[in-house]
């Protein structure tokens, strides 16, 4: 499963890289092969100061080694050896009126002493942060992931859904960091989800992506925006860097497990304001958003 999965996530990488460069039109994907001294390594994709995308990584991952002391607290097992693989990306465009968009689709293993499979997993989702809500955008994006779930279960949706509100809430903010989507983790095998039936609910999301995503960026990167709404997207992404450093699992897991600290942090946008004790003006369509993050919406 490991090898299929890896297999998987390397030509995602490539379609997904091709689609976002098809659409910016200028930039292209700088690619950084690394290797990680305890075992493993990844294939690094960044694209900037394009015409669409201001800075996104689309990165994929496969490490394995001891599990560390601090993932062994975590999972509750002693000592143990650990693969882990996996597609992460983050993508800024430009435009304050393009929404940033995030995605990750993930395997893990775990072994005993003599290197059997005593715990395995998957785990990923795909989520929406806009910086000026268009309504009909979120419901696409809602709508293609609810089609994608429905393939395997009439229930993942609606789960995944709340699970992906949950997740991506900045608590000390108390507000959703984006308008959601789908996120689910720790999907082992049951009766009724076999591996092999966890690894075609993931891939079908994979697969999703680009359909979720292009039509959003083609209908809106062309539209004019000023300096004021071009600001607001810097605080808004703001909120977004709070969220990676303070709650994400995943940024914590690449430090804990001696990660590569450039693709850990390629999710960081390169201009981003903090303005103190900031608030939008009343009515206006930066507390429209601000409203619709403060209690999760369903979309579809």
């Amino acid at each position: 499963m490991k090898d299929k999965f890896y297999a998987y996530i390397q030509n995602l990488q490539d379609q997904i890289c091709k689609g976002l460069e098809k659409i910016d039109g200028k930039a292209y994907f700088k690619e950084d092969l690394w290797s990680r001294p305890e075992g493993g390594g990844g294939r690094t994709r960044v694209i900037e100061n394009g015409n669409v995308f201001e800075k996104g990584g689309v990165n994929i991952s496969a490490v394995h080694g001891k599990l560390p002391d601090s993932m062994q607290k975590l999972f509750n097992v002693g000592e143990a050896d650990f693969f882990a693989c996996g597609l992460s990306l983050v993508i800024h465009p430009k435009s304050p009126m393009v929404p940033t968009v995030h995605a990750n689709w993930r395997y893990f293993e775990m072994y005993d002493n003599n290197g059997n499979v005593i715990n395995s997993w998957f785990g990923g989702g795909q989520d929406l942060t806009p910086y000026y809500l268009f309504e009909e955008d979120a419901k696409h994006f809602h709508q293609t992931c609810k089609t994608a779930c429905d393939k395997h279960n009439p229930e993942f949706y609606s789960k995944y859904k709340k699970q992906c509100d949950n997740y991506f809430w900045n608590a000390h903010r108390n507000e959703a960091r984006g308008i959601g989507g789908l996120f689910f983790d720790y999907c082992k095998e049951t009766e009724e989800m076999k591996m092999e039936d966890w690894y075609n609910f993931v891939t079908e999301v994979g697969n999703s992506f680009l359909s979720a995503y292009l039509p959003i960026v083609e209908k809106r990167k062309d539209l004019s925006y000023t300096d004021v709404q071009k600001n607001w997207q810097e605080i808004r992404r703001g909120r977004y860097v709070e969220f990676n450093l303070v709650h994400d699992k995943g940024t914590l897991f690449g430090l804990k497990t001696n990660g590569r600290i450039e693709s850990i942090l390629m999710s960081l946008p390169p201009h981003v304001q903090w303005v103190y004790d900031h608030h939008p003006e009343e009515e206006s369509e930066e507390e429209k958003l601000i409203k619709i993050l403060k209690e999760p919406i369903n979309w579809v």
